[in-house]
């Protein structure tokens, strides 16, 4: 079987590479202690989407992990949520928002040494013709039971993402030791 590039119509197993590249660009592990919130900036525009991987846990018992772009803490995000703990299911939402929301981590009560692991897209990143939106799929450990949420969000700009920050609860604690979030572009 070989692979045909959508962009050359030439023929070969590697082409799937070319097709859909996923390519890193940055990575942080906290090292320290606690890190109130991990920055990635100066963004290329040469992708077709970003990607952002985490396996990360909160220092403190307050878990929610949220982005803001381009450093925008206004009013200007919109959320979508599902989620289940294995015993029950739950929607929610909310809009004029200050992030944009990833999901729940393990939380410093949870678990000793559980991490969350969630994936975060953020789509057509650098198009100036439209709202952001994002995905995301996050779960974590509960100390015996387990939490799992799918998440969007629409940041209301039509500017091209060009910085995320990370953080836990927009506020209060950070991400725990050992905690590592990476940042990938999707060539698409």
């Amino acid at each position: 079987m070989s692979i045909t590039s959508a962009k050359t119509g030439a023929t070969g197993i590697s082409l799937a590479l070319e097709n859909n590249f996923m390519e890193p660009i940055a990575s942080v592990l906290v090292s320290a202690s606690s890190v109130g919130l991990i920055e990635f900036l100066d963004i290329p525009q040469t992708y077709k989407h970003l990607q952002i991987r985490s396996n990360v846990r909160s220092s403190t018992a307050n878990a929610n992990f949220t982005f803001q772009l381009n450093g925008d803490g206004g009013t200007n995000y919109s959320n979508h949520n599902l989620y289940g703990t294995g015993s029950s299911v739950a929607a929610g939402g909310g809009a004029s928002e200050t992030a944009g929301y990833c999901g729940w981590i393990a939380q410093s009560g949870s678990t000793a040494n559980a991490f969350g692991g969630g994936v975060l897209d953020i789509l057509d990143y650098a198009n100036t013709n439209k709202y952001k939106t994002t995905r995301s799929l996050c779960g974590s450990d509960l100390n015996g039971s387990g939490l799992i949420i799918m998440n969007s969000a629409c940041w209301m700009s039509t500017a091209p993402v060009t910085s995320v920050t990370l953080k836990v609860s927009l506020g209060s604690g950070g991400f725990a030791q050992y905690s590592r979030i990476s940042l990938y572009g999707i060539k698409g």
